[in-house]
């Protein structure tokens, strides 16, 4: 299982919930927040994965308890630096699920891990993001801070309420502009491939990926992509937990057989 550390925060050990998992954790989800995000976001997932699941966020610098440390200012740099958290690999069969930013930071990370020494990598979920060769020319982070707190409180992930205190405000907006400072600039050509599993998950109203930009996924895998949509939009995650919970499963049990 992975081990805590300032970059990985463990929420649960997976518990087997019947013999056929033996004493291991079926699967280990690591999880990949969105820009502005905290591994505690996907701390309520561990109560939607089967008990035979461990579960775990990733902790970028510059937020919570890294509050001190140095933005990473790029996806490319912060892929590296998370790449080499997980090596040697797990014991158990690593599964890598991002959302919004964080599903192309797992991207890059199922890449370093595919270009070393054999994984345990069984797949790759992504969530509310486009596929890494589909470009929208965006400039988010280089507006002013109102404008960018709009942008943030506009796709649902965040209380507007939040940002009426101007202490918050302070530590906040740095995170979230050096974050979409790096998913903006972010490029990748179409021959950049994993060799693991891809499962897409959208949102039908999201203003930040739609069905086409979803299913352009599939030409960054050599090992096939599926597509599910939710109801809902950027954060459908939210709302859907139990329902993302079992297409999660439903994509990796296979794989772990």
């Amino acid at each position: 299982m992975l081990a805590s550390s300032r970059w990985i925060q463990p929420f649960s050990c997976g518990e087997p919930s019947g013999s056929a998992w033996g004493k291991q954790p079926a699967a280990q989800v690591l999880c990949f927040p969105h820009a502005g995000g905290s591994a505690a976001f996907f701390r309520p997932f561990k109560d939607h994965l089967p008990r035979g699941y461990g579960v775990a966020g990733v902790q970028y610098p510059g937020r919570q308890d890294r509050l001190r440390e140095p933005f990473v200012t790029t996806v490319e740099e912060l892929a590296d630096q998370i790449a080499l958290q997980l090596r040697p690999p797990a014991d158990v069969p690593l599964v890598l699920f991002g959302h919004s930013m964080g599903a192309v930071v797992a991207f890059e990370v199922a890449r370093r891990l595919e270009a070393g020494r054999p994984t345990g990598l069984l797949g790759l979920v992504v969530s509310g993001r486009r596929a890494p060769s589909t470009v929208r020319h965006e400039a988010v982070h280089r507006a002013g801070d109102r404008a960018l707190i709009a942008e943030v409180t506009g796709l649902g992930g965040t209380e507007e309420r939040l940002f009426e205190d101007e202490e918050l405000m302070r530590l906040v907006v740095p995170v979230l502009r050096n974050d979409y400072r790096a998913i903006e600039t972010y490029r990748a050509n179409q021959d950049l491939l994993a060799r693991t599993p891809v499962l897409c998950l959208r949102g039908d109203r999201d203003p930040k990926v739609d069905a086409d930009e979803a299913a352009a996924w599939a030409r960054h895998t050599a090992a096939g992509c599926a597509v599910e949509e939710f109801p809902g939009g950027h954060f459908f995650l939210n709302e859907r937990r139990p329902e993302v919970g079992r297409s999660i499963e439903r994509f990796t049990r296979p794989l772990t057989r």
